[in-house]
């Protein structure tokens, strides 16, 4: 590890928390900021020291990791008043792992080249439970020889690691990963409801499809918690509409007719409307519950994952 690549991170939030801890974990030098101060506390608590800014934090380390909830937030981390580039010398380095779409992270980019700092975009896939295991993976956007200069960082924050292309090149695959996602949680939760209706138990039905040509990533995590009934899979709606709207727009623009993309956005605008955009995405599949009258209960599931 290089002995400068200090780091300051902002946004410690359910998976930025977890990805800092890692690179303490793996013996980083780490400032931190969060408006919650308890988020700040815990980091500190493992060794982390805190900062009164996203300037002082980035000041203090020299190169910077934020993990925030919409493009929106970053800009105003990056560039507002007391924001990262107020704080991070010529040649710095802005590692981006927050969930953005293409246009916003080439501009943010090009406002953190005009004041000397280089950018790496590094959104991660997997769920907040990976990240806590430091087994997350990383989708990194940009220059080759800035992702080795960072990749020890990167490597202590996740298992895999795969350098996509130039900054941007990222924030499309992450949309694809995800859009995925909430199409496999949708599909889960009527596979499973069919299985109910049909007489079957939820429980070996569950086990079955894990064993299947039917399977996913999702199926295998996240129907867990719907067997369970708490859907805590800490990522909210809001956040799984902002994603599939980073996927439908790009379907717009490049020209590509996102069907079910579409069709998934729709049921997940109408989950917001149920439930509230503060509900766990994974309770998509109530809607599918209420309107049949019956849950998707099965005993031997967990309340969170592991």
């Amino acid at each position: 590890m290089n002995p400068n690549h200090s780091y300051a991170f902002v946004g410690l939030g359910h998976l930025g928390g977890h990805l800092a801890a890692s690179l303490l974990r793996n013996g980083f030098d780490v400032t931190v900021f969060d408006r919650d101060p308890e988020a700040v506390a815990r980091l500190v608590a493992l060794g982390a020291r805190p900062a009164t800014s996203p300037a002082d934090a980035a000041r203090q380390a020299g190169n910077a990791i934020t993990c925030l909830p919409s493009p929106k937030v970053s800009e105003a981390v990056l560039a507002g008043r007391s924001g990262l580039l107020d704080g991070l010398p010529e040649g710095g380095t802005w590692i981006e792992m927050s969930t953005n779409g293409r246009d916003e992270i080439q501009r943010l980019a090009t406002l953190a080249a005009e004041r000397g700092v280089h950018t790496l975009e590094c959104p991660v896939t997997g769920g907040v439970h990976l990240a806590a295991a430091g087994k997350i993976t990383a989708l990194v956007g940009g220059d080759a020889g800035l992702y080795e200069e960072h990749r020890a960082a990167i490597e202590a924050m996740c298992a895999k690691s795969f350098l996509m292309g130039p900054v941007g090149s990222a924030a499309v695959i992450k949309v694809i990963t995800n859009m995925l996602a909430f199409i496999h949680l949708v599909a889960a939760g009527e596979a499973l409801m069919l299985a109910k209706q049909g007489g079957l138990d939820l429980a070996q039905t569950y086990h079955a499809i894990c064993a299947s040509s039917g399977t996913s990533f999702v199926h295998e995590t996240e129907s867990q918690l719907i067997l369970n009934g708490s859907y805590d899979i800490a990522f909210t709606m809001d956040l799984a509409l902002k994603d599939l709207g980073f996927a439908t727009g790009m379907g717009r623009e490049f020209g590509v007719p996102l069907e079910l993309a579409s069709k998934v956005e729709d049921i997940f605008r109408h989950g917001k409307a149920a439930y509230g955009g503060d509900a766990w995405s994974t309770k998509i599949v109530k809607l599918l519950e209420d309107e049949v009258g019956t849950d998707l209960r099965a005993p031997g599931f967990p309340a969170k994952l592991l």
